[in-house]
């Protein structure tokens, strides 16, 4: 296993964001960390050892100017990135007949375009040494489509054709892009803005029927982002539970 690696995770602060953060960190990795609050990161340096390797910079993913600052402090800290996790999201309810123009825009800003734009700002910094690795994190609900979330599953089936067409523009330096795509994951943010009806219905359609979290995403992510995933790339991870059977 690769260790001492230099890993950008978006969305750190949320709940599998920060899972992830502490899975590389435990690997012995340097781990730049961005979310839209400052307060939440502070929170999540807080929650690790002193000695751990973690670097936080505040960015909102959907603006280039950010992206450009959380590429300049990997710059700073390690001089390259190793691995991009792209977890940052956006997924609210939303019927189609209240949703607007700007609502779907938003929506698809975060979950599509700003992405594109950290894959953009972090590509000289991952290119040059013939191996690398970006992971991006789509959603299951592409796969049957959502009636209350247009927005959000039009932006999810977006990084399937972004990621398999950037791995091949990547591939010939040696980098891979993947999609792993969770089912309905009971993180914090979920909770709060889920119905729990909703959460119940997910269980009773699942092989495995229980509750997702995101400790049954971490393994998936931290395999495509190792060297035993060196000849896997344009490909989809689905972690749903046997929901969906592709």
């Amino acid at each position: 296993m690769k260790t001492d690696r230099i890993v950008v995770i978006t969305g750190a602060a949320g709940g599998m964001g920060k899972l992830a953060v502490e899975r590389f960190l435990a690997n012995g990795d340097t781990v730049v960390a961005t979310d839209t609050s400052d307060k939440a990161l502070k929170l999540l340096v807080d929650s690790q050892e002193p000695e751990a390797k973690l670097h936080t910079v505040v960015g909102d993913i959907s603006k280039e100017e950010d992206c450009g600052r959380v590429a300049a402090l990997a710059s700073d800290v390690g001089g390259r990135v190793d691995v991009l996790v792209n977890v940052a999201g956006f997924f609210p309810m939303q019927t189609f007949d209240e949703m607007t123009a700007d609502d779907f825009r938003k929506v698809v800003d975060i979950n599509l375009t700003g992405t594109f734009l950290m894959i953009k700002a972090m590509a000289p910094l991952l290119r040059g040494r013939g191996w690398g690795r970006i992971v991006n994190i789509g959603s299951a609900s592409v796969f049957e489509g959502v009636a209350d979330q247009v927005h959000y599953v039009a932006a999810k089936s977006g990084l399937f054709g972004l990621s398999r067409s950037l791995a091949r523009v990547f591939g010939k330096d040696g980098i891979t892009v993947n999609v792993v795509t969770p089912g309905l994951t009971v993180t914090p943010a979920v909770k709060a803005n889920m119905p729990p009806e909703l959460i119940d219905q997910q269980i009773k359609l699942r092989a495995l029927p229980r509750e997702e979290t995101g400790h049954d995403l971490i393994g998936a992510i931290f395999f495509l982002a190792s060297p035993d995933a060196d000849f896997i790339s344009g490909q989809t991870v689905n972690v749903d539970g046997g929901k969906h059977m592709l």
